[in-house]
């Protein structure tokens, strides 16, 4: 994969270049593991070899460095980076000096297919389009339809899926079934409607594999010079003819959503914004009620994939390596399995399987904490990326200016033993449980997950209702057995997935 990438996107003279490069510092360079300076290349090669475990090279790298270290780009390429997991510089670029910190016009343009939604936007039109999203998202209307749609999904989605998966001996691939749950869900919750992703028959979905594809191409371009982009996009070819192909069929599907959704309220003549406390509204009914707005297409498309892309892939994500966690430490499964029994007192005789319900988990602190703790270690979104509008000096002490990009790596900075002491390595709940049983808050220029300042993520709490909710039903009800011999590794995309996928056996618990 990275040699064919490497090989369409700078060419064959280029990519051998840079491999001499790297063998040369790997015979006569820095003993410290430092990325090497190259003359005219900067340390390009040593990010290229290393792009297949690019999370746990930042690791290396960061823990060597003390926390921020300036990654220099080819000459005259304006790619010099600064990567940085000191909680002070993270705080002070989040919170303190947010004005000066940006997603910026160079993210804009890496992230272009998002178009103007709320995670490329800034300043007034980001602001407008927060409060707006963060009216909708906290009212009670969209929490009915969350608890609603994400009940119906795992009861005539998810269980009867590993039912059959179960019964049949299947090898089944997790993280698909989870992307597809969330895939379903989202649709749910943003247009009202139900793609059928989740089903026995696993069918092909071209919206969700056009998203994998666009997300894996955002994140390659964060190491190509914007020169190589456009050339690409110039010849047609490449990864930037994949992250076309698959742009187009992001825009068909939604514009399709979006005309359907025009339709369906054109045909409703009693409809209202008004609509009682106990009723349900999808996102994208709520944004074309809004008489006082009127939101064109653009706005609808831009917004939908944005959301889509928050509600699907975090959610699904996080559920991987949860899952995942929790079946290979046996003491962490056990806890949140006594935990849920005493939920429910005692177990139905009924081999119907049990699904637990949003009231019933709020007091689960320790599904909860352990939730947390598979966010410190596997965070969804690991790299976030900002531009500084005027030349500033961190806390650290570096310099930083408009033409460089400042990164981190929340990876990283969930395995740093300056941040999390000794044990940062070791998956323990218990760090996350006060000495009153209570959940412990962490300051989030610590845990950014879910991201920290005034950009602080809008859907943490439905990100936590849906994870709990799936997360119960599958711990309770079944045994979950990690195929032997299956690789576990983090992918490179924006998104944290696992490299091949989630392979398991599904066992019933009770019978």
């Amino acid at each position: 994969m990275v040699l064919n990438f490497v090989m369409s996107s700078i060419g064959y003279f280029e990519f051998f270049v840079a491999i001499f490069c790297f063998l040369v510092f790997w015979a006569l360079g820095d003993r410290s593991g430092a990325p090497w300076n190259w003359p005219f290349l900067g340390m390009f090669p040593s990010l290229i070899f290393h792009v297949n475990r690019i999370h746990e090279r930042c690791f290396e790298v960061f823990s060597r460095s003390g926390g921020t270290f300036l990654l220099k780009g080819p000459w005259f390429t304006n790619m010099d980076i600064l990567g940085t997991i000191d909680p002070e510089n993270v705080h002070y670029i989040m919170s303190a000096n947010f004005a000066n910190f940006p997603k910026g016009e160079e993210f804009k343009k890496i992230f272009d297919v998002l178009g103007d939604g709320i995670f490329n936007s800034d300043l007034d039109l980001w602001k407008e389009q927060r409060k707006y999203a963060r009216s909708l998202i906290t009212h009670q209307r969209f929490y009915n339809c969350l608890v609603k749609a994400s009940w119906d999904k795992i009861e005539n989605g998810l269980v009867p899926v590993l039912e059959i998966v179960a019964r049949e001996n299947r090898i089944v691939d997790l993280q698909d079934v989870f992307q597809r749950f969330t895939f379903d869900t989202t649709c749910l919750l943003i247009t009202g409607y139900d793609p059928g992703c989740l089903s026995i028959e696993f069918p092909c979905v071209p919206f969700s594999k056009a998203m994998d594809e666009a997300e894996e191409v955002l994140f390659i371009r964060h190491l190509l010079p914007k020169s190589v982009r456009k050339l690409q996009q110039w010849l047609g070819i490449g990864d930037e003819a994949k992250l076309t192909r698959a742009w187009h069929v992001l825009d068909q599907v939604i514009s399709k959503y979006i005309s359907m959704k025009r339709e369906e309220l054109s045909n409703i003549a009693t409809k209202s914004k008004e609509d009682e406390e106990g009723g349900c509204y999808d996102l994208l009914t709520s944004y074309m009620l809004d008489d006082g707005l009127n939101f064109d297409d653009k706005f609808l498309r831009d917004t939908t994939l944005n959301l889509m892309i928050a509600g699907r892939d975090t959610t699904s994500s996080g559920l991987t390596w949860f899952i995942w966690l929790v079946v290979t430490h046996p003491e962490v499964e056990k806890r949140i399995m006594e935990e849920l029994m005493a939920i429910i007192s005692l177990r139905s005789s009924s081999s119907k399987p049990r699904i637990f319900n949003t009231s019933e988990l709020k007091n689960a602190t320790y599904l909860h904490a352990s939730l947390c703790e598979s966010l410190r270690l596997y965070p969804p979104v690991p790299f976030q990326h900002k531009t500084p509008l005027e030349p500033d000096v961190l806390p650290s002490g570096h310099h930083v200016h408009p033409k460089m990009r400042v990164v981190f790596s929340l990876y990283a900075m969930g395995r740093m033993e300056s941040i999390w002491g000794k044990d940062c390595l070791e998956f323990k709940p218990e760090r996350w449980i006060t000495e009153r049983g209570t959940i412990r808050h962490e300051p989030s220029y610590k845990f950014l997950a879910f991201n920290a300042g005034p950009r602080t993520c809008l859907g943490k709490e439905v990100a936590f209702t849906q994870m709990k909710a799936v997360a119960a039903s599958i711990i309770h009800n079944y045994q979950v057995e990690v195929i032997k011999g299956h690789k576990v590794f983090p992918n490179v995309s924006i998104i944290l997935y696992m490299q091949h996928g989630f392979k398991a056996r599904i066992k019933k618990r009770w019978t």
